[in-house]
């Protein structure tokens, strides 16, 4: 197996579906996580997934854990994560962790992504079908050239939100949670859960599924159902 850290957390990630989704080394003087030694971390990794490659594998774990686990997609990402961090002598840092790491600004940093209209980051692969799901940090810097490979999938001058003039994801919400600028939150899973809102939880976000990009990339119903559920707490 290789040396270089990048290779085995993405061999170690590989059979559950998850990918790596960039990196970047800090700066010296920038305020750091610690890494595994203690000290503040060189480098981080970020991990996720591109479309729903994740989820047979996931719902196979699913299934043989005791019914009515509790936040089964963190719990199961962070066992895949802490395995590639294990073998990449890495630590693991969720989205959820307190206090929590600005994943949003890391994501942007790494591959150059900028936010859609629904504050979504928009993917010149993926659209708006992918998420991060956890990061590796290390304490030794990740070489310039790993780097360039690692995040040039991701990094394109054109933002495709700009090619979009209709913009049809600000029209598609039945609750009117999007103005281009805020997301309504509370009115969004008010009715998701109310009886108006059945379409919402079975196919997922109407405004997010207006989406014309990348459409290959979109999640299955089935996964959508899921973040619906777990988003709105029903």
């Amino acid at each position: 197996m290789s040396a270089d850290p990048v290779d085995r957390a993405a061999a170690a990630l590989a059979p559950s579906g998850l990918i790596l989704r960039g990196g970047f080394v800090f700066a010296a003087d920038e305020d750091r996580p610690a890494g595994p030694c203690g000290r503040p971390a060189r480098s981080v990794l970020l991990v996720g997934n591109g479309g729903a490659g994740y989820w047979r594998q996931f719902s196979r774990w699913r299934a043989r854990q005791p019914a009515g686990i509790a936040h089964p997609l963190d719990t199961w990402s962070r066992a895949v994560i802490g395995e590639a961090a294990e073998a990449a002598g890495a630590r693991v840092v969720m989205p959820n962790d307190r206090p929590f790491a600005p994943f949003q600004q890391w994501a942007m940093r790494a591959e150059g992504l900028r936010a859609s209209p629904l504050g979504i980051l928009m993917h010149p692969r993926f659209g708006l079908w992918h998420a991060f799901r956890g990061a590796l940090l290390l304490d030794a810097e990740i070489s310039i050239h790993v780097l360039h490979e690692l995040n040039q999938v991701a990094r394109d001058p054109i933002h495709l939100c700009d090619l979009c003039a209709g913009k049809p994801c600000l029209n598609a919400c039945p609750a009117a949670a999007f103005d281009g600028e805020r997301f309504a939150c509370e009115a969004c899973v008010a009715h998701v859960r109310g009886p108006a809102g059945a379409a919402c939880r079975q196919r997922g976000c109407l405004a997010r599924n207006a989406c014309p990009q990348a459409a290959q990339w979109r999640y299955p119903a089935e996964v959508q159902a899921f973040h619906q559920k777990a988003f709105a707490g029903l």
